[in-house]
Order: C-alpha cells, then sequence, then structure tokens
C-alpha cells in the first residue's frame, strides 16, 4: 500500500470488480479514459468478471492493477495500472484512471500517478516509464506534465472520439527525471 497527499493505492481485490464495472459503463469515464474505445466498455459483468479474474492473478514483475482510494474517505475512486515491464530495457507503461466523476480536476489522478511512478522507479531498475492519452484530453496531458513527463511524440489522427478525429499523444519520463516528492 502506497500512500501519497490525497490518495493511497492498495493492491486489488475481488470486491474492486463493482466499481470496475461501473466506470466501464459509465461514457464519460470511457471518452476521458480511453477516447471511447469500445474495449474499454460498455462492458456486461460476465465479460468483466473474465477480465478481472486475470488482474487479480497478474505477476507484478510484468503488471499490476491497483485500486486508489481517496484518502479522506477511504472510498474507491479509480484504478491505476502498470504493464509490459521489461526488466532488460528497463522500460514499463502506465496508467490512472479516476472513475468518480466528483474527483476530476481535483488532483486525485496526479497523486495517483505520483505514487505509481515512485513506486515503479524505487522497485524496478527502469530507466523510463512510458504512457499516453489522446489530444482531446488536455487535463491529462498538463497533468503529465506537471508531473515531469514529457511529450515524446504523437500518432496523428489516430483516434476517433464521437465522429471527430484526434491524436495519439505519447509521453515519457527517465529515471533521472524523477523528482520525488520531499
Amino acid at each position: 500500500m502506497f500512500e501519497g497527499s490525497l490518495v493511497r493505492l492498495r493492491a486489488l481485490r475481488s470486491e474492486d470488480a463493482e466499481h470496475h464495472l461501473r466506470w466501464r459503463n459509465d461514457p464519460e469515464v470511457v471518452r476521458w479514459a480511453a477516447a471511447g474505445d469500445p474495449c474499454f466498455g460498455p462492458v456486461s459483468a460476465e465479460a468483466l468478471g473474465l477480465g478481472f479474474d486475470t488482474m487479480l492473478r497478474l505477476i507484478p514483475r510484468e503488471s499490476a492493477v491497483f485500486t486508489v482510494e481517496d484518502l479522506a474517505g477511504g472510498r474507491v475512486i479509480g484504478m491505476a495500472d502498470y504493464r509490459d515491464l521489461d526488466p532488460y530495457a528497463g522500460v514499463a507503461t502506465l496508467g490512472v484512471t479516476i472513475g468518480e466523476r466528483e474527483f476530476w480536476g481535483r488532483g486525485h489522478g496526479s497523486d495517483a500517478l505520483r505514487l505509481l511512478v515512485g513506486h515503479l522507479f524505487g522497485a524496478y531498475f527502469l530507466s523510463r516509464l512510458e504512457l499516453d492519452t489522446w489530444s482531446g484530453n488536455e487535463r491529462a496531458m498538463r497533468a503529465f506534465a506537471r508531473l515531469g513527463f514529457r511529450e515524446e511524440g504523437r500518432r496523428r489522427s489516430a483516434v476517433l472520439v464521437e465522429g471527430k478525429r484526434y491524436d495519439r499523444v505519447l509521453f515519457g519520463m527517465l529515471r533521472e527525471e524523477w523528482t520525488p516528492p520531499a
């Protein structure tokens, strides 16, 4: 378990599936988290259950999904994950989704991402971390930049949201660019 100023990251539990089901069937969460990608949602309880069982059995040396809880009330508000951890290349890909709308824009996602970055650079000898979003998600892009991620590239017109094309924006951070919280 990792605690920040606004959130804690804890291990995923089977009872967290109900939150994931609600978030993945909320069109606004799907829009901002995955640019409306139908692979993210909507999803049936049965389909989510199959995928959730897999998430509960992930091997932390390769990937993990954490539950994000609000420190003030202990409420489950989102998820944070890393995947494709390659110890030889020293790289991992991460992501954060705050599924409870009333916590959007209040710094909870940034705090969760900060904790995840600190954990990955602290626990594994990684040289870089990567993440991406779509160019319409300006709030996420600002949060990534504030934490020290740099835009490294774009896949032009690679995302379709509500009939409009957006870029897929790629971000990276090198170990030496990370400044742990004091």
